[in-house]
């Protein structure tokens, strides 16, 4: 069932959060809020809703505990374009790697393709229908489609063979349908793009070739090569081809810059590794440089894309880092005012794990026991089994680097490792999954000192 993000209030959004992350109740309703504030402000006046400003985030929290995922499960909940980086890719301007804008263009290739992927599906069924005239075109050249009836004795005689290939072209249209002519081979054309050969100048970022070179292999055109497949590749290539044909590309461009504009949320996590200590030397002044490079994109800037201006005013962003020898006040204060909420997650223990590998809608146990059902191998846990799965993962965590909840899929990749290799000799088996077990297998883990083969 399709959600309506407009009509669901913060605490109906908390709900469907619910079912895919474990606690953090605090963080869950501040996006909620930002989430259902975006609502709001489309329902304002023209004039007023442009000096409302979305309330950016940031996440302090230890790695694992849920920052990321929050925001990735927001980004589909509301079906807005959502980019995810990491801080310390980013380089001050002046330097050798990736400036701050590009964060902008990656978001708008992304609310591009979600907007044309939105696109192709309504065309699908009249691509669908193009696709399976030009196979049958493929498996019967000089057939021709059925026309209507001819009243003319001259041509009485073309009429009556062409209503013999008609029949002939329904014949194969069915078996099409049934899939009966998959294997038979054809040869279709594709369309090669040809790019020429350019000297890459000193000075010129990737992101900036591919800004203004972005439209120039279509303005090439492209070489038509001849390709001998099976009907049923080919009916991918010539049905991708044909939505292609039918979606707007200007349109899409234009609806995409859109929701980019008014609903796309960037995630930058591990904003703490950029946060400038009170020495302000070496790395500390370079890392000062990135911010203020991110600045104006979070204030709002116009950034050019391949696409056009992309206006970042009310681009949701929320920031995330565990600030273990940084916290938050130690960003320029500028950067600070423009992430005026900031939510504390808290640090995972056993008992939450158990939550976590429980109770969400596709939790690891459930993952794992589905993909062994596969080869016809049957997973029991029981719940001293998982409690203990649990307490073994947290006594880790605690021992060694906390990873958080990532730590459980280590836990449960050891624990499940000799079931999952001999899966195929075990088809037809139950394999109940108890204390004792999980004790024989993950017992070493508690026992080495040396822990970090078991970190992911």
């Amino acid at each position: 069932m399709k959600i309506n993000i407009e009509q669901m209030t913060p605490a109906e959004i908390v709900a469907e959060l619910d079912k895919f992350i474990i606690g953090q109740q605090q963080a869950k309703k501040a996006v909620a809020i930002a989430l259902r504030n975006r609502v709001r402000r489309d329902r304002l006046s023209e004039e007023l809703r442009d000096e409302v400003s979305p309330k950016n985030i940031i996440m302090i929290g230890p790695t694992g505990v849920g920052k990321t995922e929050i925001a990735r499960r927001l980004s589909k909940l509301t079906g807005a374009p959502f980019l995810k980086v990491e801080a310390t890719k980013y380089t001050e301007v002046g330097y050798v790697g990736r400036d701050v804008e590009s964060m902008v263009r990656d978001l708008m290739s992304s609310g591009v393709a979600m907007v044309k992927a939105e696109q192709q599906e309504r065309v699908r069924e009249e691509a669908e229908k193009r696709t399976e005239e030009q196979l049958l075109d493929l498996l019967l050249p000089g057939v021709k489609p059925a026309k209507p009836p001819v009243e003319d004795d001259e041509t009485a005689h073309s009429a009556v063979t062409e209503e013999a290939g008609s029949s002939t072209r329904e014949k194969f249209r069915r078996k099409l349908r049934n899939g009966d002519l998959d294997d038979k081979e054809v040869e279709v054309n594709i369309t090669k793009q040809n790019f020429p050969a350019i000297e890459i100048f000193s000075g010129s970022s990737f992101e900036e070739m591919e800004m203004n070179l972005g439209g120039l292999g279509g303005l090439l055109g492209g070489k038509k090569k001849k390709k001998r497949t099976t009907v049923k590749r080919a009916r991918e290539i010539l049905l991708a081809d044909e939505m292609e044909k039918l979606v707007d590309t200007e349109q899409v461009a234009d609806l995409a810059r859109q929701r980019v504009e008014q609903m796309g949320i960037i995630f930058i996590d591990e904003v703490d590794k950029i946060a400038a200590k009170e020495s302000r030397s070496g790395a500390d002044v370079s890392r000062e440089g990135v911010q203020r490079d991110i600045l104006p994109i979070v204030e709002g800037s116009q950034v050019n894309t391949k696409y056009g201006m992309v206006d970042t005013s009310h681009i949701l962003f929320i920031a995330a880092g565990a600030f273990h020898t940084s916290k938050p006040s130690d960003l320029i204060p500028e950067l600070q005012g423009r992430f005026p909420l900031r939510v504390e997650l808290e640090p995972l223990d056993a008992d939450a794990f158990y939550l976590i590998l429980t109770q969400p809608q596709n939790s690891l146990i459930r993952q794992y026991t589905e993909l062994l059902k596969t080869e016809d191998v049957f997973l029991e846990f029981s719940e001293e089994a998982i409690r203990e799965i649990c307490r073994i993962a947290a006594e880790v965590n605690s021992r060694s680097e906390n990873i958080g909840a990532r730590r459980l899929h280590t836990v449960m990749e050891v624990l499940l490792e000799d079931v999952s290799f001999t899966a195929t000799d075990l088809a037809g088996q139950t394999i109940p999954i108890t204390p004792q077990y999980v004790q024989e297998r993950l017992g070493e883990i508690i026992q080495d000192q040396d822990l970090s083969r078991y970190i992911l």
